[in-house]
């Protein structure tokens, strides 16, 4: 959610910056901006709309500034307008502020400011920054950046340039991700490595209440009482490749396509040479003897941790719970130091599932991080971390990694239940067995795209869908139903079968498709007789199902997409890829933004 991008250093600012925008495009936007220091000047350029439109307005330009912030902003307070751009300057004009994240005092901060005679000139939260520095620009740049952060409430990851100090970027964080970079031509700093690649070879994650300069030289970093604080670097592993399409048309089909892979490495790194023994290095010496768990996620993350769920309550015999993490905070949950939460999140800084994490912590729980993201804010407050090896997403809608998440939480649940001796060896080979069948099985549904993208061409026109399942495969209803809304824009629910005569059954007529998932494996009998029940109400049966040549279901379904045979633990991802191709395939029949949904973005980090 928004993007930050920031260098200092010896070549042209403008190009790296607006490099540095268009690959932060995945994570949500409706505005863009930049500021620079032309000929000692701050310049600044800002609109609503794409990154490119704003390229073209400034590369006409002949500009030579070596010291710049950029920003991609997605609107909370105020509407997605030029004015509320960033970045935002103080009265002066001479000091330029991007932030991502929000203020929640900011109301009070204002007309602290407007009283004190600032002169404000956008909506946004944002804005307050740029004065509150302005307001201890007394002291040093870095020291003024850190007296004016501490009076700021709520989650901020923020870049800031004088005038004043033409060869110094001052940046800081809380609860929002900063990445500090470094490389032959100068220092950078952004919110997600993708921006930098190619042009860091080193990197360094900013942790919370911490506040940096970059020179061109490097970078020095200190905390919010000014106490000087060693960041490491590491190598960046990310290669250029990884964030182009590769041939596909748009990022989110080529990483549907990169399940196999995705997958595949998340289940090798942790399965041992022998097949029959499962690996957590991150776990360390956690302590398994827990009462009951509790699994936190947002979005697509949360149906993961719904299928983890169905797993693990056959495996351990505990309390096993699914929440979404904004409600968890809200509610009384029971949670004692013999608890274990487990928070999913593909970036491992989303905010909701970080202030999650940190109340079970007051209470004294046992966190384990599951997180496609090194060195994340939500993997160092967590007690251990699981790593899901889906490589880097680009596309808003989440693909890979949502089937690395499954993979690597099935794998979980059987290494906990081993450590505790809830199953055997022996069990735990067999699962072990199937799951690495996991990636051939995916492989062989991508073959099938060419019917869903038959399917998809004769429902792309529908207003409504409905997705229908039980057991295991019931959360990948609701994550079909969610990839359709997410990127085509139809109104789609996903719901158990046997629930569907409660209530929804009342929308099914002869022009709603229905999607139903079943197999030999949940309920497959009483599933068919909730297709009974839409039929009689003239709904249009699409089926995906594993058992071929059945007569009864050939009576009943209008569609079939016959898939492969596979043992319970697998169902899940596997009725997932057909499902992740038949909303792409709709998305681009109808010409939406694929890639980038409008009012969506990638790392949610606002409350």
């Amino acid at each position: 959610m928004c993007g930050i991008i920031g260098y200092v250093g010896r070549e042209p600012v403008v190009p790296l910056l607006f490099e540095g925008l268009k690959r932060l495009e995945y994570r949500g936007y409706d505005s863009a901006g930049i500021a620079i220091l032309e000929d000692g000047h701050m310049t600044l350029f800002r609109r609503a709309g794409k990154v490119g439109q704003l390229e073209s307005e400034v590369s006409a330009r002949k500009l030579s500034a070596r010291t710049g912030i950029g920003h991609t902003r997605w609107a909370t307070h105020g509407a997605p307008t030029a004015e509320n751009a960033h970045p935002h300057l103080d009265c002066r004009g001479k000091i330029a502020v991007v932030h991502n994240g929000i203020i929640e005092n900011f109301h009070s901060l204002k007309e602290s400011l407007i009283a004190s005679g600032h002169r404000f000139r956008s909506q946004t939260d944002s804005e307050v920054l740029a004065h509150l520095v302005e307001e201890h620009m007394d002291e040093d740049l870095l020291r003024a950046v850190a007296a004016a952060v501490s009076k700021a409430e709520g989650a901020f990851a923020l870049a800031i340039l004088s005038e004043d100090d033409p060869e110094r970027i001052i940046v800081a964080r809380r609860g929002s991700p900063l990445v500090l970079g470094k490389g032959k031509c100068g220092t950078f700093v952004c919110s997600d490595i993708p921006a930098i690649v190619g042009n860091a070879t080193q990197v360094a994650f900013l942790a919370d209440n911490e506040v940096a300069e970059l020179t061109p030289e490097g970078f020095h970093v200190i905390d919010f009482n000014g106490n000087e604080v060693k960041r490491p670097l590491q190598p960046v592993t990310i290669d250029t490749l990884s964030i182009q399409k590769g041939g596909f048309k748009h990022f989110m089909l080529k990483e549907i396509h990169e399940q196999p892979r995705a997958v595949g490495e998340t289940l090798r790194e942790k399965i041992g040479a022998d097949a029959s023994t499962i690996h957590f290095p991150g776990l360390g010496e956690l302590d398994t003897d827990f009462d009951q768990v509790y699994f936190i996620a947002c979005g697509t993350a949360y149906h993961a941790s719904l299928v983890a769920e169905c797993l693990w309550e056959r495996i351990l015999p505990v309390p096993i719970q699914a929440v979404i993490a904004s409600e968890f905070r809200q509610r009384d949950m029971h949670i004692t130091p013999r608890t274990l939460v487990v928070a999913v999140s593909q970036s491992g800084e989303t905010i909701d599932t970080l202030m999650a994490v940190r109340r079970a912590k007051e209470k004294q729980a046992r966190t384990i991080a599951l997180v496609n993201s090194i060195g994340s804010a939500i993997e160092r407050e967590s007690d251990g971390v699981v790593y899901t090896r889906a490589g880097i997403e680009i596309g808003v809608a989440a693909t890979k990694t949502f089937s690395a998440q499954i993979a690597a939480l099935s794998l979980l649940g059987l290494y906990l239940a081993s450590k505790r001796g809830e199953i055997t060896k022996q069990e735990v080979r067999s699962k072990l067995a199937d799951l690495n069948f996991l990636p051939g099985q995916i492989a062989e549904v991508l073959t099938r795209e060419e019917e869903v993208a038959a399917l998809a061409g004769r429902f792309y026109g529908a207003s409504d869908f409905l997705f229908l399942a039980r057991g295991s495969l019931y959360p990948i209803a609701l994550e079909g139903a969610l990839k359709l809304k997410e990127i085509s824009y139809i109104h789609a629910e996903g719901y158990p079968a046997g629930e569907m005569k409660h209530g929804p059954i009342a929308l099914i007529d002869e022009r709603m498709p229905v999607v139903v998932l079943m197999s030999k494996h949940v309920a497959y009998e009483k599933v068919l007789s909730n297709i009974e029940e839409v039929k009689a109400r003239k709904g249009i049966v699409i089926v995906l199902t594993d058992q071929p040549n059945d007569p009864a279901l050939t009576r009943l379904v209008d569609y079939t997409l016959l898939l492969p045979s596979a043992a319970p633990i697998s169902l899940p991802v596997i009725y997932t890829i057909p499902l992740q191709l038949l909303a792409y395939h709709i998305a681009v029949l109808r010409g939406t933004d694929v890639d980038q949904p409008r009012n969506l973005a990638k790392t949610v980090t606002v409350e």
